[in-house]
């Protein structure tokens, strides 16, 4: 049980030349590689904590500059206020979980759990209570006497867990603990995290690429792309509102519709137009741009899959021709190419009446409503109509 404060946390790896900046679009300096630049996060006592992105952007080395395994290069981390800069990482009283399980394979499934309390020399009584109720929270009690070789993936990572919260850490941290594993497990252990998570009373830190692990597991969302947080906010905050036109794309399965179009403000009202349709806002989205005094211009226009319909007034509708039907049972994924810009529309099946066939090559009709629309600066790629 720890609060978390990040402040001002930056990572220089020594200068890599004009290859690292290419690769991950990182600042470079004559320091060297910035790969986390001016990070700041307060985290609270047993809050549940995901940071997400692309590979590359940083989270973790956020991640690894916690546990101590990375240098800070600069700012101060503080567990429970506490500055940890220079304490070991055995001494900061926190736990990691990794990618690949780092299990001792010469060691059964209790001696693994047992390792961490015998090195800090726990007594055999309290040592066998604390293997054995992690094993009973886990469901591994069975697996205690197998060695790693003799479990499956998901069996092991309930191991990695399991070695690590016999400790009872204030922090636990979590890097891309799942990746390893097949989409049906990942589904499974997804929901055997959010069930541990109410059982131990502990702050965690995760971190995956995974915008799906991201939006299921955090209280709070930390999505970063070239070692900076672009936006901090629960999942629904960054799935309704996302500050730029990369949280937007990053965040939602299919991502959000990209189209050029145009701001038109009439008084205090506002519209867009995508083609030739000219769709008008929703109050409280003309709001928010008149506050920000935001006048007509060319602007991206976003709306995510499935907000798009296939009926609506005929002055309203766009054009666009099918590239791929997918029927995914409740409904289809319609790749439609229309303006030039791919997108994806989720229509669900209820909707179509029994009709779930499209042609490649079709014309179909689209639009949205003015209330879920997105409309981003061409320049900046900022949401205008962020209520923030």
């Amino acid at each position: 049980m720890a609060t978390v404060s990040l402040r001002h946390i930056e990572k220089v790896y020594p200068n890599a030349g004009d290859g690292g900046k290419k690769k991950h679009n990182l600042k470079v300096t004559e320091e060297g590689v910035l790969a986390v630049q001016d990070f700041n996060l307060e985290i609270a006592d047993q809050e549940f904590i995901v940071l997400v992105g692309p590979s590359g952007c940083g989270k973790s080395t956020t991640l690894r500059m916690v546990a101590g395994l990375e240098e800070i290069t600069r700012g101060d981390l503080l567990i429970d206020g506490k500055k940890v800069n220079d304490v070991a990482p055995k001494d900061r009283d926190i736990a990691m979980v990794f990618q690949n399980y780092a299990l001792y394979p010469h060691m059964t499934v209790r001696q693994n759990l047992e390792f961490p309390l015998k090195l800090r020399k726990v007594p055999k009584d309290e040592m066998d209570r604390k293997v054995n109720q992690a094993a009973e929270i886990l469901g591994i009690t069975q697996y205690l006497d197998r060695k790693p070789k003799a479990l499956s993936g998901g069996q092991r990572q309930r191991v990695a867990i399991g070695r690590a919260i016999v400790r009872e850490p204030k922090v636990l941290l979590m890097d891309e603990p799942l990746s390893n594993l097949d989409a049906k497990l990942r589904n499974q252990m997804r929901a055997e995290i959010i069930k541990l998570r109410q059982r131990i009373k502990t702050t965690f830190i995760y971190v995956t690429h995974d915008q799906t692990e991201a939006m299921t597991l955090g209280d709070r969302i930390v999505i970063m792309k070239d070692g900076v947080i672009q936006q901090v906010g629960t999942p629904q905050e960054v799935y309704d509102n996302p500050v730029n036109i990369f949280v937007a794309g990053f965040i939602g399965v299919p991502q959000m519709n990209f189209y050029d179009g145009k701001l038109i403000k009439n008084g205090d009202k506002y519209a867009v137009q995508v083609e030739n349709a000219v769709i008008e806002l929703s109050a409280d989205k003309a709001a928010h741009l008149a506050a920000k005094g935001v006048e007509g211009k060319d602007v991206t226009v976003g709306v995510r899959p499935e907000h798009i319909s296939l009926t609506g007034p005929a002055d309203k509708m766009i054009e666009g021709t099918v590239d791929v039907s997918e029927l995914m049972g409740a409904s289809v994924h319609l790749h439609i190419n229309a303006m030039g810009k791919d997108g994806i529309i989720i229509v669900p099946t209820l909707e179509l009446e029994g009709n779930t066939t499209f042609s490649i090559g079709s014309k179909v009709q689209f639009t949205f409503g003015g209330n879920v629309v997105h409309v981003f600066d061409k320049e900046t790629g900022k949401n205008l109509d962020d209520a923030d």
